[in-house]
């Protein structure tokens, strides 16, 4: 980034430190920016997807101008490529004029549940290459900090809900991983950033038991608000403190074991008794229909227009999976979903090889935070598409949300990067 010097000579920002902006813009907007451009479908263009396309033109442009391509040869880059690779392939193969196994999607629908993958990968791709100044990754954190306890105190004040709760979009704060991020990210900073200042550290602490509180007490019904956050949590003080974590998980599970039937009531409603009935029930269907084609499965959305050949509890209707990995095998076969397996592998195994690579500051918590959040955006990808949002279920904005996973884990990356550079200077 140019500054301006003695003489006066005016700033101009590189193409970078524009692209780093646009990332700290990429989290005000997609939780609180009302833009929503009309497609003629009932899912219109919202602003992350807008602005992720622009930023991804943006990056990708720069750095066939610098000739800079390093990060494309990172670990978990090749089988995240692979995974959009797999999307293409099945899209192509299934709209071809010869090629005919059941009523396809509408083209735009198709082109939306591509995009998905195309710009969650790109996404990741480009916080990896461009969050390399651990200043600009405390920057993002901090922004996404900030506005989540905004919304958190809301929730848990109404005078302050009132004015506040309004602003933020629904497509952000009803996707689970923003609960699953915001809980990952303040726990690994309370607990392991030392130097960090101890009311800020108080404050992220009373956060993260702020975010839980909210899920299991305001929306106990709704799993995805607290089971992936709590997932999060409990891996984040695992990882970062092992004795701590498996004394708390021992002692939570033998409290969870001797009060199993309230602990089983409490989590089974009648609404989530009724939700998991047909999600069993529509995972049997969609057994049946992946054997079809296996491989590849039935490109980007069109299982959903599948269904309604096989009865579901005794209805021909539409339906979807409500599952990340179910939906990977529906659209992209046991390709895409290997492809994804070995993605999070190279991720996992990245984090864990960086544990020690930090002295005990921001970067160390926030490779046990995104260890924590790595394993909760699991944990809500067996509950919806919360990963991958499905066009016909979560949609398009739902990449409000899920862009937060993408985003952070790439950060995870980008520390890699930082580490290397430093080990070889």
């Amino acid at each position: 980034m140019h500054v301006p010097d003695a003489g006066g000579r005016r700033w101009r920002p590189d193409a970078r430190s524009l692209l780093l902006w646009g990332l700290v813009l990429l989290i005000l907007g997609s939780l609180i920016a009302p833009v929503a451009i009309p497609t003629g479908t009932k899912t219109p263009l919202n602003f992350t997807v807008v602005a992720l396309a622009v930023l991804v033109a943006v990056w990708m442009l720069t750095a066939a101008y610098r000739h800079d391509w390093i990060v494309l040869s990172l670990r978990p880059v090749p089988p995240l490529l692979a995974l959009v690779a797999a999307a293409l392939l099945s899209f192509a193969a299934v709209n071809q004029p010869w090629v005919y196994v059941a009523p396809l999607a509408p083209l735009r629908a198709q082109l939306g549940g591509l995009s998905v993958f195309i710009l969650s990968a790109a996404l990741f791709i480009m916080a990896a290459d461009e969050l390399q100044n651990v200043r600009w990754l405390e920057v993002i954190s901090g922004v996404f900090l900030f506005m989540g306890g905004t919304y958190i105190i809301g929730r848990l004040a109404p005078p302050v809900g009132d004015r506040v709760l309004p602003f933020f979009q629904d497509g952000a704060t009803a996707g689970s991983l923003f609960w699953t991020w915001l809980a990952a990210l303040a726990c690994g900073q309370a607990a392991f950033n030392r130097r960090l200042n101890v009311l800020l550290r108080l404050a992220l602490g009373a956060l993260v038991l702020a975010t839980l509180y909210v899920g299991l007490m305001q929306a106990r019904d709704w799993l995805s608000g607290w089971l992936p956050p709590l997932v999060a949590v409990v891996t984040t003080l695992c990882v970062g403190a092992p004795r701590l974590g498996a004394a708390l998980t021992v002692v939570a599970g033998g409290v969870g074991t001797f009060y199993l039937p309230r602990v089983i009531a409490f989590v089974l409603t009648a609404d989530n008794q009724y939700s998991l009935t047909t999600r069993l029930a529509a995972w049997r269907v969609l057994a049946k229909i992946v054997q079809a084609s296996p491989a590849l499965g039935f490109g980007p959305a069109n299982y959903y227009h599948v269904t309604p050949l096989f009865p579901i509890l005794g209805w021909y209707v539409h339906f979807s999976s409500h599952n990340t990995y179910i939906d990977l095998l529906a659209q992209t076969g046991f390709i895409g979903l290997g492809c994804f397996a070995w993605f999070v592998w190279e991720v996992a195994r990245t984090g864990w090889e960086l544990r020690r690579r930090f002295p005990g500051g921001f970067a160390h918590a926030y490779v046990l935070g995104a260890l924590g959040g790595l394993a909760g955006t699991l944990a809500a990808g067996m509950l919806c598409d919360w990963v991958l949002p499905f066009v016909y279920n979560i949609t398009l904005e739902g990449l409000r949300a899920s862009m937060l996973g993408w985003l952070f884990l790439g950060g995870l990356l980008a520390l890699l990067r930082t580490a290397t550079v430093a080990s070889q200077e």
